[in-house]
């Protein structure tokens, strides 16, 4: 009961930090885009990596006149929830045509190629007859991809990225932190080693050594950003624990033949949550930003998989020639999302007071 009502408590104080709401709001946010980006993206192909080579570079609030030719091989058709975590396989190739150039005969169309000088091609008619009109809110790459279909799936990546890197550290940190302060002795002093050795390395150069050593892909980016954070969660653990331990409730527990185990996770876990929570948000944060840096320089997230870090590698020459946006709408994203959750993390730790305990 009393553990109920200071939650309640805190959650109240929170409710009265504005700038904590506002980023509570942007983290609810981004989960709704990450969930359902390939519903929200208007190119919701895989990966969004549609590419329509003659569209490419194209300025904010590009739109285009797309006709719809079938593919001859079989596409299979996918049900909702595959559409949702996959996307829609193409089953037609994209041709932008010039506006007002389409024109359908009884066996074939003929159009002008969008950018094409009078030149007028003429195919035969395909079985569908269909001329989609899509709009591109922040313009095209030079690939000819929906920059904003690319922006809305990087949610996903980073908050996934995030969320399973914080768990790692989460599960790692609170072992051998509540390990170091509930036991004390040799197996603080192994604890504090082994911490105060991952905390000497700087956090990207031991993220390249993880990956160089089991190589690139999205699964070790996990492992690899999760074994560099443990050590704020083990600290802060270690000690909450440590000046947990010798109250009245720990030594009533003990004195009754509980188990360590036991005493650990049901007595001392559930009233160092405040502090841990507040270090959570801030290594979601870090997460993010690591991410987004190992993808900028390479040895992340690989292509044509969409990164907010590699849209910046491949777009931030187009950033003094004239189209900043390209490289300034996955920046703004970054920024937003680390800010949303270091103000909920400053959110927390004033509404549940533990300022003097970190």
């Amino acid at each position: 009961m009393q553990q109920g009502s200071t939650y309640a408590l805190a959650w109240k104080r929170f409710r009265r930090n504005t700038p904590a709401l506002a980023g509570l709001f942007f983290i609810v946010l981004a989960v709704l885009i990450a969930i359902f980006g390939y519903v929200l993206a208007p190119d919701n192909s895989p990966d969004a990596n549609m590419q329509i080579p003659e569209i490419a570079l194209q300025e904010p609030g590009f739109e285009a006149d797309l006709l719809h030719i079938p593919l001859t091989r079989n596409t299979e058709s996918t049900g909702w929830w595959q559409r949702i975590l996959h996307g829609t396989p193409p089953g037609a190739r994209l041709i932008p045509v010039a506006p007002g150039s389409l024109k359908w005969q009884a066996d074939s169309v003929s159009f002008q190629r969008f950018g094409a000088q009078g030149a007028i091609e003429t195919i035969p008619a395909p079985t569908d007859k269909v001329l989609e009109h899509r709009h591109f809110p922040l313009g095209t790459d030079k690939f000819g991809r929906c920059i904003f279909s690319r922006l809305l799936l990087g949610f996903r990546i980073s908050l996934l990225v995030g969320g399973i890197a914080v768990f790692i550290s989460l599960t790692i940190g609170l072992f051998i932190g509540a390990l170091g302060g509930y036991f004390r002795g040799r197996t603080d002093d192994v604890v504090m080693l082994l911490v105060n050795t991952i905390w000497s390395i700087p956090t990207l150069l031991l993220v390249f050594a993880i990956v160089l050593a089991l190589g690139r892909g999205i699964g070790i980016i996990f492992v690899a950003v999760g074994l560099t954070m443990w050590v704020d969660v083990a600290r802060v653990v270690r000690g909450q624990v440590l000046s947990l331990r010798d109250l009245p409730f720990v030594e009533a527990a003990q004195s009754m033949g509980f188990r360590s185990t036991r005493i650990i996770l049901r007595h001392i876990l559930p009233n160092l949550m405040g502090p841990v929570l507040v270090v959570v948000a801030g290594n979601f944060a870090t997460a993010v930003l690591v991410e987004s840096g190992l993808s900028y320089l390479g040895f992340g997230v690989q292509p044509p998989t969409p990164s907010w870090g590699t849209m910046l590698n491949e777009n931030y020459g187009y950033a003094l020639g004239g189209k900043p946006l390209m490289a300034l709408a996955p920046a703004l994203a970054i920024a937003l999302t680390v800010l949303a959750f270091n103000l909920v993390g400053n959110g927390l730790r004033d509404a549940m007071d533990v300022k003097g305990k970190l």
